[in-house]
């Protein structure tokens, strides 16, 4: 773990792997005064202050007490996401994982994810899931347009696109819920540390 400021306001926390980043993101889950909040990502976790009320040094003394517990996620509650499984990529995928359409659709919504960092578009969480199991690759041609809702994974992660843009990741199904919405609050509902589980509507996957 190495500690690096970033300016007067900010912390940035430099860790080895993914994992590590959740250990420490749930072991800094009851934050002190003056620390505004802590923003994980792929390999480090930022750690938001509000200089009038507390120093760099404190918050690197913060942190540095902090016990993260490996295999620890952080918590931040849960959300069921509604899944038409239609995507263009299913049968890639199901081929990909050497199983039948049908058994895709049971891992994934078998599976717990957790968020473990936003990125990419306002609401795009990165979630990974429980077990792991999903190390599939990004499609070799992007598409230029994916369409909002779309439910994909890519690299070890899930996500739902919460609108349309260009994307590369394998599409497996559809969902009417929106994840982004500025005109509510918390305007993302896949923040770091929620756990999604997804649940199959719609027409019967065959």
């Amino acid at each position: 773990m190495r500690l690096l400021p970033s300016g007067d306001a900010a912390v940035l926390v430099e860790l080895a792997d993914l994992d590590a980043v959740l250990a420490l993101h749930a072991a800094l889950a009851d934050p002190p005064d003056g620390v505004l909040d802590v923003v994980p990502a792929a390999r480090t976790v930022l750690v938001v202050l509000d200089p009038g009320r507390t120093s760099v040094d404190a918050a690197a003394s913060w942190i540095r007490s902090a016990r993260p517990v490996a295999g620890a996620r952080p918590d931040a509650g849960e959300v069921e996401v509604p899944v038409v499984y239609d995507g263009a990529d299913l049968a890639e995928v199901a081929a990909a994982l050497g199983c039948p359409v049908e058994e895709v659709v049971a891992r994934h919504t078998g599976t717990v994810w957790t968020v473990a960092f936003g990125g990419f578009a306002p609401g795009f969480g990165y979630a990974v899931p429980d077990g792991g199991g999903w190390d599939l690759p990004r499609r070799a041609t992007p598409r230029t347009r994916v369409p909002a809702g779309s439910v994909a994974v890519a690299g070890g992660f899930g996500a739902v696109y919460p609108q349309a843009s260009p994307g590369g990741w394998q599409l497996l199904g559809r969902t009417d819920l929106a994840v982004f919405d500025v005109e509510r609050d918390p305007a993302a509902l896949l923040r770091p540390g929620v756990r999604i589980r997804f649940r199959v509507v719609g027409p019967d996957v065959t």
